[in-house]
């Protein structure tokens, strides 16, 4: 549940997660956060429970990381260095605080980092972070430039719209809907997710009909209530509904894919490999 609820507020791929105690310019004392490093931002929470960040730190413009000399016995310290102000990061051991400074230089260089004491399967693990971002810049490069007016309406009105929204809704696009599906039919095979004009929905469904087949259909918000664009037009109450239309026209042949709280997303690397498909910007519906 909560790896879910974290999505609907940013799909970045995660690439790391652990507990830093941070101190930013501003602040005297060193606050303490559950911290994800999805693409190039740090999201801060309260704790590993908690589904909304209380801040984040935007990273891919670090001029450099340097260390600090601690007293405290098992301990790293190091310094972000950005361009408009330092942030002072401790981790609650030396291992973990080396996984962190290989993960921020891996994602901001682009570049393995050749001096950090990691593990042989860690270095690999960042050589295919490294991959995963390359794969995901290249993506983000090809979206179409969009005024920043507008590239804030889908973050501000998806993310108000929590509660809302159906179990099923995903902040992802066309593409990584289709391979969710593929690659997780025991999930379900339904969909939620923007449409391309960031505005209105689209149902991406998966069906086994001889061989698999994947269809998309668009959900067009019309004042208080939703258009499902079908040859026949249907046009209901709430999203909710919409979701319990495609369910009750195929007698259950249609599931919402939902996370269970008993996937394994807690455990290296199928967390990575499942969230890296989510990412929040949408392509076309």
């Amino acid at each position: 549940r909560i790896f879910q609820e974290r999505l609907k507020i940013t799909a970045l791929p995660l690439y790391f997660e652990g507990f830093l105690l941070v101190k930013r310019s501003d602040y005297q004392e060193y606050e303490h956060y559950w911290t994800e490093l999805r693409g190039t931002t740090l999201f801060f929470y309260t704790d590993k429970k908690s589904t909304v960040y209380v801040g984040k730190l935007d990273i891919i413009d670090l001029v450099c990381l340097t260390g600090q000399n601690s007293t405290e016995k098992n301990c790293a310290k190091f310094t972000l260095v950005l361009p408009k102000e330092e942030v002072h990061l401790k981790t609650e051991n030396t291992e973990s605080g080396e996984e962190w400074r290989g993960f921020i230089l891996t994602v901001t260089e682009l570049s393995v980092p050749q001096h950090v004491s990691l593990l042989p399967g860690q270095v690999i693990r960042l050589h295919e972070v490294l991959e995963r971002e390359k794969k995901r810049r290249t993506e983000t490069d090809q979206l179409p430039v969009m005024p920043v007016e507008k590239e804030k309406e889908p973050i501000q009105g998806y993310a108000d719209a929590l509660n809302p929204l159906p179990e099923c809704f995903y902040a992802v696009s066309r593409k990584e809907a289709t391979e969710m599906l593929e690659k997780n039919p025991s999930l379900g095979n339904m969909i939620l997710r923007p449409g391309s004009d960031s505005k209105n929905y689209s149902i991406t469904i998966r069906q086994e009909i001889e061989m698999p087949r994947i269809k998309h259909f668009k959900v067009i918000c019309t004042g208080k209530n939703y258009t499902i664009e079908l040859e026949k037009p249907v046009t209901l109450p709430n999203l909710f509904s919409v979701i319990d239309y495609f369910v009750k026209e195929t007698r259950g042949n249609l599931r919402p894919f939902i996370y269970s709280a008993d996937d394994n997303f807690g455990e290296e690397p199928n967390m990575e490999e499942r969230s890296e498909k989510l990412k929040k910007s949408p392509h076309k519906a």
